[in-house]
């Protein structure tokens, strides 16, 4: 069967997701780890310096506004990525995605340029962070704490990371394993939630007043 995105949703919906060797391998294989990472949003960490950071309002924050150009910068070469599992068919599946409303970005801007941010797929009350990028120092995370603030608001359950890392696990992400982590997808499945496309400067210091702060 050909790829497209009802078998893409399908997938997610049953806790497999699609990667590619390389940028330029037009194959992509179906990913099924015996541990899945995800960082859990009622215990989400924020460092007390990041927090200062998004409070300050340093990056122009922005939802859906160019999502074309952030999976293109998740697809770049970087220092410690010199390839992607970004190939052009999954490109543009999700770009396919994002028009059917179950694919969103979060953006960071600073004087009209796009300078970091991240994407993912929403179905029920799951969402399932795909990939992030900066190209200014800490933009991803400011990305990434947006998200998280939005999920909360729009009463998410689950936040997929597919995998671990040690910059997630600063924000208190976790592996589960397989069949835990299937449970904790179905039960995100049968909940409806929103995902807000706009956090106003109330909303968002009453959810940082939420999250638990480290140092």
């Amino acid at each position: 069967m050909k790829l497209n995105p009802e078998l893409l949703l399908r997938a997610y919906a049953i806790g497999i997701f699609p990667m590619a060797e390389s940028r330029d391998d037009p194959v992509v294989h179906w990913i099924d780890p015996d541990n899945r990472g995800v960082l859990p949003l009622e215990r989400f960490h924020i460092p007390r310096r990041l927090k200062r950071r998004v409070r300050r309002e340093d990056f122009d924050v922005r939802c859906n506004f160019a999502f074309d150009e952030v999976i293109a910068g998740c697809a770049e070469p970087a220092l410690n990525r010199p390839d992607t599992w970004i190939n052009r068919t999954i490109e543009g599946l999700y770009t396919e995605l994002h028009h059917m409303g179950f694919a969103h970005s979060i953006e960071c801007w600073r004087d009209g340029r796009l300078v970091g941010g991240l994407y993912g797929v929403s179905l029920g009350a799951a969402f399932f962070g795909e990939s992030m990028f900066s190209r200014e120092s800490e933009a991803s995370k400011v990305a990434l704490v947006h998200l998280v603030l939005r999920l909360i608001k729009g009463g998410y359950s689950l936040l997929d990371t597919q995998f671990t890392t040690p910059h997630l696990r600063q924000f208190g992400a976790v592996e589960l394993p397989r069949e835990d982590y299937k449970m904790r997808l179905a039960q995100a499945l049968s909940v409806t939630a929103q995902f807000p496309v706009s956090l106003d400067a109330a909303e968002l210091e009453v959810l940082l007043q939420s999250i638990t702060q480290t140092s």
